[in-house]
């Protein structure tokens, strides 16, 4: 029997207009206690490179920016059991309050889904005709290894939905 995981609070607060929602934390992050913890994660990369801001390695700093920009984090799976960090071992799943979270943060204006798992896990919490927007964007994990270029083109799609 594995250990049973759980994901972080969300970062959100009420100027928030999109939401990036994960799977659950990998081993790393979990360790550290900070979404997208391992330094090989190209999340905070991408997100200090589309926001034209200089990159930091410090946490709050990073959170800062987030909320600068009105861009939440949470994970779709609120708790699972897992070995490693791969999302192809998550089994016994419980999915977060999405919807009730939604209703909650009435801004949010578009739904971002960092990799194929958070994607396909909330389409089943949401069903596939949601009222807001929802993207799959290519997962910033070192384990999804299309190159950063890729990854950074895909989510430029972001950009549409920030108001600079």
């Amino acid at each position: 029997m594995q250990n049973r995981i759980s994901s972080f609070l969300p970062l959100i607060d009420m100027q928030s207009e999109i939401l990036i929602l994960g799977s659950i934390p990998g081993v790393k992050s979990l360790e550290k206690q900070q979404y997208y913890g391992h330094p090989q994660n190209k999340f905070w990369k991408i997100i200090f490179e589309l926001l034209n801001e200089e990159f930091t390695e410090d946490y709050v700093e990073r959170i800062n920016i987030l909320k600068k920009y009105h861009i939440a984090l949470w994970d779709v799976i609120d708790s699972c059991e897992r070995k490693g960090s791969l999302d192809s071992e998550i089994k016994n799943e419980e999915a977060n309050q999405i919807a009730e979270l939604l209703e909650e943060y009435p801004n949010i204006r578009a739904i971002f889904c960092n990799g194929g798992k958070s994607y396909k896990s909330l389409q089943k919490l949401l069903g596939k005709n949601y009222r807001l927007p929802v993207f799959l964007l290519p997962s910033t994990s070192p384990l999804h290894t299309i190159s950063f270029e890729k990854k950074y083109e895909e989510w430029k799609k972001i950009l549409e939905f920030l108001d600079r």
